[in-house]
């Protein structure tokens, strides 16, 4: 008896062509789309998440031979991944709404729905790894580096692994373009899906305003100066420079945000450098590190890695201490852990909640 997987199609190129290779594998293969909106889509030039897109994901599967539905997830979608970002933004946090999405939908509620279907897989076309050693599960990096979105995966444990695929994981971007022209599938040449979803046409500030509605508060300089008033904390992240409507004769960037008291510290770039962070919501692929193990850090979906290594690591928190102090880390941020002496070997994961300013240390 063949295998069952259900993929999760976006409407884009890499979801399309991961379906069309377990199809070619022999897997018995069910398309599925989330609605995760609510009436008109939001963010049309998103790329996914929208009527163009789910039109798109149904031809493909018309192409492939395959059954297609679309499934409501609207309500658990804003109940989670839209209601985070809101509380996150009102309280100073930079959030990633993209991990949250992975967490508590697609690899949360979709997977549980797709085993309730009787699937043995699920799969996505994310550019990551799975692979089998020593009886466990581990995730590593996409083969194309560039495109690489282990980052946004660090939330899996073994359970998810065991029953999760990523059929271009291991394919270049180039590649997967081209099996999707030989297929003839209409997402072969469609662009890559750009901005928030849910952010209607990629406008953050209006959709902040529209939907935190931001408090205008002080501006204060390192040296305790009222220096300016912002537009409202939701606005504004760790390490922004434009924007910040002041005038101080020298660049300065934000470099902590104080919710209690509706507060933006600005200060200059050598404020920005922190040695180290705590995290919360750990968590890892196989096992836990221990204290005094070296790890490189990644802390955007396609940033710079950060070498560093674990001061304490228990009750779902983690401490990192930096080799070399690092710029513009915020609270909210996901930090990716990867292995220092397999690079492309992700072990696990947190969200930043505070961090250690390389002043205060120094």
């Amino acid at each position: 008896m063949r295998k069952k997987a259900v993929v999760a199609m976006s409407g884009g190129v890499d979801s399309s062509v991961a379906a069309a290779r377990l199809v070619d594998q022999g897997y018995d293969v069910t398309g599925i789309m989330l609605k995760l909106w609510r009436g008109e889509a939001a963010n049309n030039n998103s790329g996914c998440c929208n009527l163009g897109a789910a039109e798109d994901a149904r031809r493909v599967a018309d192409v492939l031979g395959i059954p297609f539905y679309v499934l409501n997830f609207a309500e658990h979608f804003e109940d989670t991944v839209v209601r985070n970002f809101h509380e996150d933004y009102a309280q100073g946090r930079t959030p990633n709404p993209c991990v949250r999405c992975n967490q508590w939908v697609k690899f949360g509620a979709l997977l549980e729905r797709a085993e309730a279907l009787g699937a043995d897989v699920l799969a996505t076309g994310h550019y990551a790894r799975v692979r089998s050693r020593g009886g466990r599960f581990e995730l590593l990096r996409g083969v194309d580096g560039a495109k690489d979105q282990s980052y946004v995966l660090w939330m899996l444990s073994q359970r998810e692994l065991a029953h999760t695929l990523f059929p271009v994981g291991e394919m270049r971007k180039s590649e997967t373009r081209a099996v999707a022209e030989q297929l003839g599938l209409r997402t072969a040449r469609k662009p890559d899906s750009q901005e928030i979803c849910f952010v209607r046409d990629g406008d953050l500030g209006a959709y902040i305003d529209e939907n935190i509605a931001p408090e205008p508060g002080p501006v204060v300089d390192e040296g305790g100066s009222v220096v300016g008033r912002h537009r409202g904390i939701a606005r504004y992240t760790v390490g922004q420079r434009k924007g910040l409507g002041i005038a101080l004769g020298v660049p300065v960037f934000v470099t902590s945000i104080d919710a209690a008291t509706n507060t933006l510290h600005v200060g200059g770039p050598e404020r920005l450098e922190v040695s180290g962070f705590s995290a919360a919501e750990s968590s890892f692929v196989v096992h836990p590190p221990a204290p005094g193990d070296h790890v490189l850090i990644q802390h955007r979906a396609h940033g710079e890695v950060n070498e560093g290594r674990i001061v304490s690591v228990g009750d779902g928190a983690v401490g990192i201490e930096y080799a070399t102090p690092v710029r513009a880390i915020a609270p909210g941020q996901s930090a990716a852990f990867y292995s220092f002496e397999e690079p492309d070997l992700l072990f696990g994961g947190g969200v930043i909640s505070s961090t250690v300013p390389a002043l205060a240390t120094a």
